[in-house]
């Protein structure tokens, strides 16, 4: 759980002196029955095991923290001459709609600011050339897309000219830009914020994390994902019945996650059917006596039925001497692992004469334009809620995060610094392999345990 990092790292930056009273009115005296605002140096440590306070403490060093959220006394922004800026970037996700009605109902109720326009498509929406227009957010536009999936302002994927977007923040007199988006429109949201910064003008930046894959790094969940795993739990289930209506029935699931498993993983671990997982992060070989092919034989000699789950973005060393291409983002496009699968899985038990029936499953864009489910919707109005409070009070290059059961603030550049990815020495894939029953390798050459 060691960082590479050091506690300035996570220092916030700040555009200038709160010199403006909250219009929230809450407290500073614990036991009033009123929720207190957030004081300078509340912070929430990054591990909070006895052994590394011990370590710090022995060694006379300031742990690694975050900056906690929430409301402050004193504001950057006079609220009633705030224009905001709302944009959504990168592919769909359950949740998006929540967070920008939130967004807006916070910005409008609570700090009362006078003016909210959401940028359309994407980055793309603040360029000239391509015509979108800007659309007008409030309470009453918003007030019932939280039902509904996808989001309201539309999305695109790829960088535009920082400049230009610069321009536009300037030409509209945006005070605060919401970026709502993953690693690229973190990194998007960075530029900006240097773009910014060397005009020397008066903008906040804050982003408010989306990924499905759950895989920003230092936040320990975004939202969408829990909505995720929720929908792939039934699509799983079902997967598991047709599988088992036929003798030596498989049911090949591909599920998101480009260079992270989380959503398999967690998924996996939902509903116990689950019988072979396989994710970005482990490497396995298909042939051989303790190849995936022959272990999964093996599981259906012995109960005639398996479900496999795989992440998009496994296996891609299985496809080294293919020609790579980028999508609009500039990511490697990933070869398609689950009809790669299924085709293996296929010749392979055709050669050797047995019989099997295999149905291949992708869900991954009904699950991403779902409408999030309880949890995920109350969380997406907890993060909007967080970053409106640090941008008012002229926070600026940060994410809104959640670590250790609360609300955190963190520099871009550290959030993007790496992805999250599951170790597969952690106790999660501990978990799934205990829950799946399958090998803790696929590999030859080394010991197996036996698949259950």
């Amino acid at each position: 759980m060691k960082l590479d990092a050091k506690p300035e790292d996570f220092k916030i930056q700040q555009l200038g002196p709160c010199e403006i009273t909250s219009p929230l009115h809450l407290s500073k005296v614990e036991g009033d029955g009123v929720y207190d605002y957030i004081q300078k140096g509340d912070r929430i440590l990054y591990d909070v095991s006895l052994r590394q306070l011990n370590e710090s403490r022995d060694q006379n060093i300031t742990p690694i923290s975050f900056e906690k959220a929430g409301p402050m006394e004193h504001i950057f922004f006079e609220p009633s001459q705030t224009k905001v800026a709302i944009v959504t970037c990168g592919g769909l996700c359950p949740g998006l709609n929540n967070v920008i009605r939130a967004l807006v109902m916070q910005l409008t109720y609570r700090y009362k600011a006078e003016r909210i326009i959401g940028i359309r498509y994407g980055f793309a929406g603040f360029i000239h050339q391509y015509g979108h227009p800007i659309m007008e957010l409030t309470p009453v536009v918003v007030d019932e897309i939280h039902t509904r999936g996808g989001t309201i302002l539309g999305s695109s994927r790829g960088m535009q000219d920082i400049g230009e977007i610069v321009d536009t923040l300037e030409r509209l007199s945006i005070n605060v830009l919401f970026t709502i988006g993953g690693d690229g429109t973190l990194k998007g949201a960075h530029a900006i914020q240097q773009e910014i910064e060397k005009r020397n003008l008066k903008i906040s930046v804050a982003g408010i994390p989306k990924t499905i894959d759950n895989d920003i790094n230092l936040i320990d969940r975004s939202f969408g994902f829990e909505t995720s795993c929720a929908i792939a739990n039934d699509i799983i289930r079902d997967a598991h019945n047709e599988a088992r209506g036929a003798y030596n029935g498989i049911a090949l699931i591909k599920l998101m996650g480009r260079d992270a498993g989380f959503i398999v993983a967690h998924s996996a671990l939902s509903i116990p059917e689950v019988n072979f997982v396989i994710i970005p992060e482990m490497y396995f070989e298909l042939e051989g006596t303790h190849g995936f092919l022959e272990v999964l034989r093996q599981r259906l000699e012995l109960k005639q039925h398996a479900v496999i789950v795989v992440a998009e973005g496994a296996g891609q060393f299985l496809f080294e001497n293919s020609p790579q291409h980028k999508d609009a983002s500039g990511n490697t496009k990933y070869e398609d692992i689950g009809i790669y699968l299924k085709k293996q899985i296929t010749n392979y038990f055709d050669e050797i004469n047995f019989p099997h029936s295999i149905k291949y499953i992708d869900p991954s864009y009904i699950i991403r334009s779902a409408p999030a489910i309880a949890n995920d919707s109350k969380f997406c109005i907890q993060l909007a809620q967080n970053a409106v409070h640090a941008a008012m009070a002229g926070k600026t290059g940060f994410v809104v995060g959640h670590w250790n059961g609360h609300f955190t603030l963190i520099p871009i550049p550290m959030a993007v610094k790496e992805r999250k990815c599951i170790n597969i020495e952690s106790e999660l894939w501990y978990n799934v392999l205990e829950t799946t029953g399958q090998p803790m390798h696929m590999e030859n050459g080394k010991e197996n345990l036996t698949q259950t």
